[in-house]
């Protein structure tokens, strides 16, 4: 049986004590009034309501999955109850603008909440994640009057949001497209096309469904250049905010996949409905990429929130398993066997799923702290600093955290043995659930692509120069510090090899452009294993400090598992760092058509 109990100990801990989050919110004014009180209560009452409402449907909601029948999408049982249970307690909205009814939680405690949700029940949190993403960007992108119509309700959760990119012959190259816009005398568009893979983009949760829909205009210019955004109801609304007519908003089928399978993904047919534009026309892409940004970490949260609830099911069953004795003897002479977790490579396994969910719940926080920061600093250059850092970490925090999620899902089942491979036990799930996370969202080599290309070699290595700062002043506070020294020399010896090693692709790729695709994925991974070095080493840096008086064990368990990732994970960036040595030659020699016969 599956368990899952909401880490609020660690979560408290990341969030007081690893980055101080009361210091910052007192300082800027639009977080003034979010005391460490109320943060404790949100976390609070989150975990109630993930684990007692959502987390007991996760495994119904898989085994029943959502129905299609006569154009309409039915979603498992107890799903609209749950829904109704988020919306009534005021969740939907909780990070939205305070302006239009939404609760300006800051995004530091939303990630927290996000982590809760997906591990409770990942198929249904894709509903109000998109609509979050939704209500951001019309927040961000739309007019006053759109937003007084929209946002409150959204935030209600009376209607949803979902966003419209793919198309059959259009993924991650969304010049493709071919959905078109027609203008109408009245200002509105008529909007005709076909969009695949949409999240909720039918369902029976909410009483309205707000697509907000990338399309071309008859002019447009070609390629990303004429993408425009529009917003386009499922049913029109009324100028009293009341639902009108059906807008011609049609599910042509929801696709039979892996896993979310409570998740509806549609094809959605636009049938000459009715859109308004949001921003300006031919740019739309630039507002997508709001809304898209968000989800790229909300989907690593995705793979962080699997990943726990996965290892501590496993973890569960570990305790009552009893296979073997010790390699140094029985340690539960009294019984027939040994638990398992008296074997080394049980432990590895467990280690390995446990160091990388603890430092991927830092590294979103940190993401979100950087969030709050560029939205609410009073200083524009520290805003800015902070934009930066959030634009250079979104592709690691989506690609790394959901591969390392993926692999504590897998560690997690590989724990249960045989059983593992069996539904009842709720390890299998949690794998196939997983796998869709290094998927959408943009696909984890595209990420990586945008990392090493953009964020990256684009600006030659200037956003990267603001984290490898930020992290060379930890180290000046820290190297003085009692227990902290190979932590201090590990962080430098891999500062100097991220140096090193993004200067020699950059020089190669001037001369080859093919060197930043063969690079991407190897970069993204040992920037990621670097960066969570620093969230390990400000995490165990705090437990040094409190170790010596708590009885509880929290902080000495910080310490042991942080060093399990120094000694026996960080490494890997040896590997890493000759893989991306080796350059492109050694992917592009062979002859295309070899790929294809003996």
């Amino acid at each position: 049986m599956a368990i899952y109990k909401a880490p609020l100990r660690d979560m408290r801990f990341v969030l007081n004590e690893v980055f101080e989050a009361d210091k910052l919110w007192a300082s800027m004014e639009a977080t003034q009034e979010v005391t460490p009180d109320l943060a404790d209560a949100i976390l609070e009452e989150g975990a109630k309501l993930t684990e007692n409402e959502l987390f007991p449907l996760n495994r119904s909601g898989d085994e029943e999955g959502c129905r299609f029948e006569n154009g309409q999408v039915f979603t498992p049982a107890g799903f609209k109850e749950a829904y109704n249970a988020l919306a009534e307690g005021g969740w939907m909205g909780l990070g939205g603008n305070p302006e239009y009814g939404g609760q300006g939680m800051p995004k530091m405690l939303t990630v927290l909440f996000e982590e809760m949700l997906y591990a409770a029940n990942a198929s249904f949190t894709l509903y109000p994640a998109l609509n979050s993403g939704a209500a951001l960007l019309l927040d961000s992108h739309a007019s006053d009057a759109i937003k007084e119509k929209y946002l409150p309700t959204l935030y209600e959760g009376r209607w949803i949001g979902t966003m419209c990119l793919t198309e059959p012959h259009s993924g991650t190259d969304l010049g493709l497209i071919r959905t078109k816009a027609e203008p109408n005398a009245n200002g509105t568009y008529t909007i005709t096309g076909n969009k695949i893979w949409i999240t909720g983009g039918e369902h029976d949760l909410a009483e309205n469904i707000i697509h907000l829909v990338l399309a071309k205009l008859p002019d447009a210019p070609a390629g990303t250049r004429g993408i425009s955004l529009f917003l386009v109801p499922k049913i029109k609304i009324n100028e009293d905010n009341s639902l009108g007519e059906f807008n011609n908003v049609n599910c042509g089928s929801i696709e039979h996949k892996m896993g979310i399978k409570g998740s509806a993904t549609c094809v959605i047919n636009f049938d000459g409905s009715e859109g308004i534009m949001i921003g300006e026309p031919n740019k739309g892409l630039a507002a997508m990429f709001t809304m898209m940004n968000y989800e790229r970490l909300s989907i690593g949260i995705q793979g962080l929130g699997l990943g726990e609830v996965a290892y501590q099911s496993a973890m569960d069953f570990a305790k009552e398993r009893l296979q073997s004795r010790a390699p140094t003897g029985a340690k539960c002479p009294d019984k027939p066997a040994d638990p398992i977790l008296v074997h080394p490579d049980v432990r590895r396994m467990a280690l390995n799923a446990r160091v990388f969910n603890e430092g991927s719940r830092a590294f979103a926080s940190y993401v979100g702290m950087q969030l709050d920061i560029s939205k609410y600093h009073a200083d524009e250059t520290t805003r800015k600093h902070a934009a930066d850092l959030v634009a250079l970490l979104t592709p690691v925090a989506k690609a790394f955290i959901t591969d390392r999620g993926f692999d504590a899902t897998v560690e997690a089942q590989q724990v249960y043995g045989g059983s593992g491979y069996c539904r009842e036990w709720g390890a299998e799930q949690y794998v196939r659930d997983a796998r869709i996370a290094q998927i959408y969202e943009g696909t984890n080599g595209i990420q990586a692509m945008d990392l090493m290309g953009r964020k990256v070699f684009a600006n030659n290595g200037e956003f990267l120069n603001i984290f490898i700062k930020d992290v060379r002043e930890f180290l000046a506070t820290a190297s003085g510090q009692n227990g902290m020294q190979p932590w201090v020399a590990a962080l430098e010896t891999e500062l100097k090899r991220l140096e090193s090693v993004t200067a020699a692709v950059m020089t190669a790729a001037k001369e080859n452009p093919e060197e930043i695709g063969a690079a991407a994925v190897d970069y993204l991974n040992l920037f990621g294993l670097v960066a969570y070095a620093y969230m390990w080493a400000r995490m165990v840096s705090v437990a040094q400090q409190k170790v010596d008086a708590d009885s509880s064990g929290f902080y000495a368990n910080k310490i042991l598992a942080g060093n399990h990732y120094l000694k026996r994970v960080l490494p890997r960036t040896l590997s890493l760092e000759q893989q991306i040595l080796a350059g492109a030659e050694v992917l592009m020699a062979m002859e295309e058509e070899a790929f294809y016969g003996n």
